[in-house]
């Protein structure tokens, strides 16, 4: 199939993506025309990482050297990674850290959705990407109505050549998003495209009383997101929302979480650790879906400035907690069937009864879905409640 026969059935298969997505009611009526105008093959690389939902993996497509799949995937519901490791990745095959990328399209305009966009609205748009999302905003709003920022140089170019090919012309600039471009503001709508840990107050106030905020949040716990629209209270100061679907994204560049493991165990494992035991396994604390499980939302935010990894290796489950602000750690090998397990804890924070802690806190208030849920944006900072911002959590 030749490249121009490729892009055709393309096209035919963005339509027929988009009335799946319609069936599916992620794609509004609203945003129906501006997804058929703007299909998001013509802002994508040639050299490109679709990922493989079944495998959890990504592979290489290269439009010249195979066009039909690389048209094919640009028309598939799935996410593709389109730089690694910052700009510093060489070859084809994949890097280490995905760290640019066009989401997932049922993603995008579920986002775009909860924008809930008028005639006339401003929009400000956090982490440009491909510019597929800028596109969209602007065929339905005008390019004088969206600023999108975007803090990778090389990312911000490929975005603007992208959008002057389609002939869509939103303000690109390149910059710490996290901070806002109040210059043009206040924005009536507020996206962000990168995972948060933290809500930067400047966002809250750079959107008008009333406004929207629309990002994907989580805790410093787990790579896992939550989708969450803010509403900025009439007196400005405020913004609080539920939490939603859950989704995962890159994580803003400022606000990655990283340990260096070694430090933690100089002297080796277990070092100076005490062993307990514990009765919480791997499929109740949700160890084996970190990605949707609302026990692993609830412990983020019970178990704060924490990190956990964990691996499976045949019947059992390793689980490793890392602490944020000392070299407090935790480790538990829990092996399924098997009623209690020992766990190696360090001061000064004892991790791991942190986590238990939690688990009892969220079973006793009725084990309650991750969408109960929702935080509070304040010039102190964020606090999380359930049901209601006056049940703080």
């Amino acid at each position: 199939m030749t490249g121009d026969e490729s892009e055709r059935r393309a096209r035919s298969d963005w339509t027929a993506l988009g009335r799946t997505l319609r069936e599916r009611g992620v794609l509004t009526a609203d945003w129906a025309p501006s997804f058929e105008a703007v299909p998001r093959a013509g802002f994508l690389p040639e050299v490109m990482w679709p990922y493989d939902m079944g495998s959890r993996t990504s592979a290489v497509c290269d439009r010249n050297a195979d066009p039909a799949r690389w048209y094919a995937a640009a028309a598939t519901n799935v996410p593709i990674t389109t730089q690694w490791d910052d700009g510093r990745h060489t070859g084809t095959a994949p890097g280490r850290v995905p760290t640019s990328s066009s989401s997932m399209p049922s993603v995008v305009m579920e986002m775009l959705a909860a924008l809930d966009v008028r005639d006339g609205h401003r929009v400000l748009e956090i982490g440009t990407g491909t510019g597929w999302a800028a596109a969209l905003l602007t065929h339905r709003l005008g390019g004088d109505r969206v600023v999108t920022v975007e803090v990778d140089a090389t990312v911000a170019a490929s975005a603007r050549a992208a959008l002057d090919r389609a002939g869509r012309h939103p303000t690109v600039l390149t910059g710490d998003g996290l901070l806002g471009h109040p210059d043009q503001g206040p924005y009536d709508r507020t996206v962000i495209t990168a995972g948060l840990r933290q809500v930067p107050y400047a966002l809250v106030e750079q959107t008008v009383p009333g406004g929207l905020i629309v990002m994907p949040w989580g805790s410093s716990l787990t790579t896992a997101d939550r989708l969450v629209r803010l509403v900025v209270a009439e007196d400005g100061r405020t913004a609080c929302g539920h939490l939603t679907t859950p989704v995962e994204f890159m994580k803003a560049r400022s606000q990655r979480v990283q340990v260096d493991q070694g430090a933690y165990l100089p002297d080796g494992f277990p070092g100076g650790a005490t062993a307990s035991s514990t009765g919480l396994t791997a499929s109740e604390a949700g160890f084996e879906e970190p990605w949707s499980h609302p026990f692993l939302t609830v412990a983020g935010l019970l178990v704060p400035d924490c990190l956990l990894l964990r691996d499976r290796r045949g019947d059992t489950v390793s689980v490793w907690l890392y602490g944020l602000t000392d070299r407090s750690w935790a480790a538990a090998l829990l092996t399924d069937g098997v009623a209690r397990s020992t766990v190696h804890q360090s001061d000064p924070r004892h991790l791991w009864d942190e986590l238990t802690g939690a688990h009892r806190w969220w079973t006793g208030h009725g084990s309650p879905s991750a969408e109960r849920f929702g935080i509070t944006v304040t010039p102190e900072g964020g606090t999380a409640w359930l049901d209601d911002p006056v049940r703080t959590v």
